[in-house]
């Protein structure tokens, strides 16, 4: 999972050598921090947010299979 999001988030920002991904667990629960510029924050939210809802369905859809939680934060 944090190879899919890393490989997506780097796509979408104009410095993708910026982007860092950083991996919690806490139990059952995994918490996946993204740092980046702030220029390309906009770009990983997306329009009305649906950019980063998508990505958080797709992180929850993988980890329900295999019975966890997957919480998706933008560090600023």
């Amino acid at each position: 999972m944090e190879t899919f999001l890393e490989f997506v988030i780097t796509k979408l920002v104009d410095a993708p050598e910026e982007v860092l991904v950083t991996k919690v667990e806490q139990g059952r629960k995994l918490i996946f921090k993204v740092e980046m510029r702030k220029s390309d924050v906009g770009k990983v939210i997306g329009r009305s947010g649906h950019t980063i809802t998508a990505m958080r369905n797709l992180l929850n859809a993988a980890a329900s299979r295999s019975g966890q939680q997957v919480l998706l934060q933008i560090v600023e």
